[in-house]
């Protein structure tokens, strides 16, 4: 996705479909002669599965010959999410 340039008052006119772009990748440059607005589109976390996880340390431990190694509170994190999660559904349970 490419670089956009508009004008304030075009912008105006139709933020929400200004919008759609940003979240679709695109960067939308708004400009009013003055001052100058970047609207850019959120970075997508990165995210992996529990299994992805293994792999990658068991790949890590396999082309490295050195085991991951965890810090002292992750037991204990992983324990508060067996904790908060329903055994029978997989789900979390509220904690707020």
């Amino acid at each position: 996705m490419g670089v956009v340039h508009i004008p304030e008052a075009e912008a105006a006119r139709n933020l929400s479909a200004l919008m759609l772009r940003v979240h679709a990748g695109e960067e939308i440059v708004i400009d009013n002669g003055a001052i100058t607005v970047t609207l850019t589109p959120s970075p997508t976390p990165l995210r992996r599965s529990v299994s992805e996880c293994i792999a990658l340390a068991r790949r890590h431990e396999e082309t490295t010959g050195e085991a991951p190694v965890l810090d002292a509170d992750f037991a204990a994190d992983v324990v508060a999410v067996v904790r908060a999660t329903d055994a029978s559904s997989g789900t979390w349970r509220a904690r707020f």
